[in-house]
């Protein structure tokens, strides 16, 4: 179980280090944001569970030769049975790191969790103060306000998409359709669970700089699936339009950066008032080339990867030994 632990120590340290920043800085994201997302995801749970399982494995060693047994004999020295091996004080210690870093992540998921849903609920309340019903789009309200606005407010239950008055006043019917479906693109693929969930990760592990990394690249990811969505009902130099318009107004982000939000980021999806990058510009100006099927299978096939090897290490530590 040794060489286990070591390999999981170091799968976690290429994902935590080396592998989210080679991810940000290549170009073929923008290319395939679906299979883009799915690694990502798969960086940060298989990263999140390499840690843990490196720390776990390394101190059920004195216990056992795989997971099951060191289980069944750590149970037995639970119960006082004197001829159950007992693990030595710098065992107990790696154990007890894997238990509270893995109790840190989840507490610092449901914490994010519990926070956003309270903004919300007092962004719902100001909506309702501040906002009119749309005569002709359900689930829409409008802000009478002059600067083009439009984000939207996702919920359990119901979900709102707010437009600015100045929006309506400013862009055609067709621009209209454009900002509608890339909101819709949102709620529809529940973006804000997958922010959310990169949101916890980043505030659990403030100090490593690849977890901003990929919040940051994760959040222009969903506005790319936004625009492909979007693309499906309008043409490019629309959706184009209507970005540039929203984009080049002076009014506030919602709720965006958690760096000046106090940390509650994912809570509101602004499109397209969220951040115009020079990658999603070029994007749409551009229109670039989908990735092959193989090329996509590959990425797919490196994700799933990445989930089962360290699952199955944890498992049976002995494929290694």
């Amino acid at each position: 179980m040794l060489l286990t632990s070591y390999f999981l120590a170091a799968l976690a340290i290429a994902l935590a280090w080396p592998t989210p920043l080679a991810l940000a800085k290549a170009k073929w994201p923008a290319r395939s944001p679906v299979a883009a997302v799915l690694l990502w995801q798969a960086i940060a749970l298989a990263g999140g569970l390499s840690m843990i399982g490196s720390m776990l494995v390394w101190g059920l060693t004195p216990l056992g030769d795989d997971l099951l047994s060191a289980l069944h004999q750590g149970w037995r020295l639970l119960l006082g049975d004197p001829d159950a091996p007992s693990p030595g004080v710098v065992h107990l210690f790696a154990l007890s790191a894997a238990l509270l870093f893995a109790t840190h992540l989840v507490l610092t998921l449901l914490r994010a969790a519990w926070r956003i849903s309270r903004q919300r609920a007092k962004h719902r309340q100001l909506l309702r103060l501040l906002t009119n019903p749309a005569e002709d789009r359900p689930n829409t309200l409008v802000l009478d306000h002059d600067v083009p606005v439009a984000y939207c407010v996702p919920g359990m239950t119901r979900s709102v998409t707010v437009l600015s008055r100045g929006l309506l006043d400013q862009l055609s019917e067709t621009e209209l359709q454009a900002v509608l479906a890339h909101e819709r693109s949102h709620l529809e693929q529940r973006h804000d669970l997958l922010i959310l969930a990169f949101t916890a990760w980043h505030e659990a592990l403030p100090w490593l700089p690849t977890s901003r990394l990929a919040l940051d690249a994760v959040r222009q990811l969903t506005e790319m699936l936004a625009d492909d969505t979007a693309l499906q009902k309008v043409q490019r130099p629309v959706l184009l339009r209507a970005i540039v318009t929203v984009a080049s107004s002076v009014a506030p982000n919602p709720v965006h950066d958690p760096a000046q939000q106090g940390g509650s980021g994912g809570d509101l999806e602004t499109v397209p008032n969220g951040e115009l990058s020079s990658g999603r510009l070029q994007r749409l100006l551009n229109d670039p080339n989908p990735l092959s099927v193989f090329q996509t299978t590959a990425i797919v096939f490196c994700s799933l990867m990445l989930l089962v090897c360290p699952t199955v290490l944890l498992i049976a530590p002995k494929l290694l030994g």
